[in-house]
């Protein structure tokens, strides 16, 4: 009997739409006795995927493996009694988990895969104000030679290894943020959902939840990278904020969702903070009007923070080792905790 494989990857997004190489890959991974079905229908592939087409879902009908930007709900039904394993190309997942629970269906999700060009956008968001290149790009669109404001120090300009970075996640993203920010020297703290598990060689203090405050109060660049969860949704309180130092710089690679925006405007409108790089927002795209936009000490990426050439490289050799585990019995990698929500 021949054994599906469903590849569900046709994003519109040139970075995102599985090249045939890719495919190729898989189709050598699974060896004899496989079908491997193609959707050639446009996969959903912003933020956590998972809309679904019905030819997504007609494909997966006997399917054994999904393989997709999330994982639709239509994909989950038609798959019933014959799905085992799904993949989403996705570090969050927080759309398919109500699809997937109690299905038995094992979910893994691509979070180690975007770690690596999330942590390099998040090191240069922090330089981007710490060394003062937002306040550079504005004074050449005046055509002004602005020597004087940072030799008199009216622009303060720092050096990355004397700021204190406090990570909110520590899991593979934040990790990889953590262990940059220690390579610069920087003095790294963070608060993850398990603090047993620690962080990076020489972190400082690795804490719970609880801890989020604090975590704050010693933070001079905040980096918000925990996953969207019950748990975590608007764990970035105003509260929270306001522990912030004087001249901190907010950066969040995560969700709009964990972070109070007005809160945060407001803080950024007083000066009591040096900047804010957002990639996630709470409502995207971004609407036209809305105050962050046009704000002199924010930098708005359109959720681009992930995007690099070498995506396809990573997510193959993901797919491929689990396919190669799959086959052999052996425990999956990047297998999604469904009570964590990540």
């Amino acid at each position: 009997m021949t054994r599906r494989l469903v590849v569900d990857l046709a994003s519109p997004r040139a970075a995102w739409r599985v090249p045939g190489t890719a495919v190729a890959a898989i189709r050598a991974a699974l060896g004899r006795g496989w079908e491997v079905v193609e959707v050639a229908a446009p996969a959903a592939s912003d933020n956590d995927g998972g809309s679904g087409t019905p030819e997504a879902a007609a494909a997966a009908r006997g399917a054994e493996i999904y393989l997709g930007y999330g994982v639709p709900a239509g994909v989950v039904a038609a798959g019933r009694g014959t799905l085992r394993w799904a993949h989403s190309g996705t570090a969050g997942i927080g759309a398919t988990l109500p699809h997937v629970a109690g299905t038995g269906i094992v979910l893994t999700n691509s979070a180690a895969v975007h770690a690596e060009p999330i942590a390099d956008w998040a090191i240069a968001a922090m330089a981007y104000f710490a060394r003062g290149l937002d306040r550079m790009r504005e004074f050449q669109a005046m055509e002004r030679w602005a020597r004087a404001e940072f030799t008199d120090g009216a622009v303060v300009v720092r050096e990355l290894g004397e700021l204190r970075l406090g990570v909110f996640g520590l899991g593979g993203i934040g990790g990889a943020i953590a262990r940059r920010g220690l390579a610069l020297g920087m003095s790294v703290a963070g608060v993850r959902r398990r603090p047993e598990r620690g962080g990076p060689p020489g972190a400082r203090w690795v804490g719970g939840a609880a801890d989020l405050p604090r975590l704050a109060a010693e933070s001079d660049a905040f980096v918000i990278a925990a996953p969207h969860t019950t748990a975590t949704r608007g764990a970035v309180t105003r509260e929270v904020l306001e522990r912030l130092p004087e001249g901190a710089i907010v950066v969040n690679v995560s969700r709009g969702t964990l972070l109070d925006e007005t809160a945060l405007l407001d803080l950024l409108d007083a000066s009591r903070l040096r900047g804010a790089a957002l990639d996630v927002f709470a409502a995207e795209p971004l609407p036209g009007g809305h105050p962050l936009w046009r704000h002199s000490r924010v930098l708005v990426s359109p959720h681009v923070a992930a995007v690099t050439q070498r995506f396809w490289e990573r997510e193959t050799g993901l797919i491929v080792a689990n396919i190669t585990r799959y086959l052999a019995g052996a425990p999956l990698l990047n297998v999604v905790d469904p009570e964590a929500g990540y």
